[in-house]
């Protein structure tokens, strides 16, 4: 366990993950669904992050899948989610049988755990210790789940005009990581 590696991991998934930038997406499912489940989306991302951590290129090996094809999957849609936040429009169609599961999808999979998320676990590995990833997930996922907890009240602070303008600037960053992990891993392979 190594204390400046710990927060190097830190920082790295804490820039990928970016709840904070995430804030209007956030709100904007929470309004969609009336609630967010801050503790579901957060143990299921957390556990997606560790499950990968320890199994991520197995698993995309089983399936016959790389991980390029699974970050462009992941860019394709969060291009979509961006699309909905910039245009205002609703392009993910709620399923009535998927009430409630608006934590889940698409707040743990893939705004939080998602391709980019995944795929920096995976690039992590090769550089620093287990330990040192699992401390920095948990770290992140504490920080995710406060924000997630927060977001009514950031939602007030903000103010529906303000909510508006932020959804539609980080609409426009959210595409743009999208084109670019879209535009790195299309010719991989």
């Amino acid at each position: 366990m190594n204390l400046k590696e710990i927060l190097s991991v830190t920082l790295i998934l804490f820039s990928v993950i970016d709840i904070l930038g995430s804030i209007p997406f956030v709100i904007l499912i929470r309004q969609r669904e009336g609630r967010i489940y801050a503790e579901r989306a957060t143990l299921i991302a957390a556990a997606l992050m560790v499950i990968f951590l320890f199994l991520g290129q197995s698993i995309l090996k089983l399936f016959g899948l790389d991980i390029g094809s699974f970050a462009v999957a992941g860019s394709i849609v969060m291009f979509i989610i961006a699309m909905e936040m910039i245009l205002g429009i609703t392009l993910i169609k709620d399923d009535p049988d998927a009430q409630g599961s608006g934590s889940i999808v698409p707040i743990a999979f893939p705004l939080i755990a998602g391709a980019g998320t995944l795929t920096t676990i995976l690039s992590l590995r090769a550089v620093y210790e287990e330990l040192d990833i699992l401390i920095g997930i948990l770290l992140n996922s504490i920080f995710v789940y406060i924000v997630l907890r927060a977001s009514p009240w950031m939602e007030k602070k903000i103010g529906k005009s303000g909510f508006v303008i932020l959804r539609k600037v980080f609409g426009v960053i959210l595409l743009s990581i999208a084109v670019k992990i879209f535009k790195t891993n299309i010719f991989i392979g």
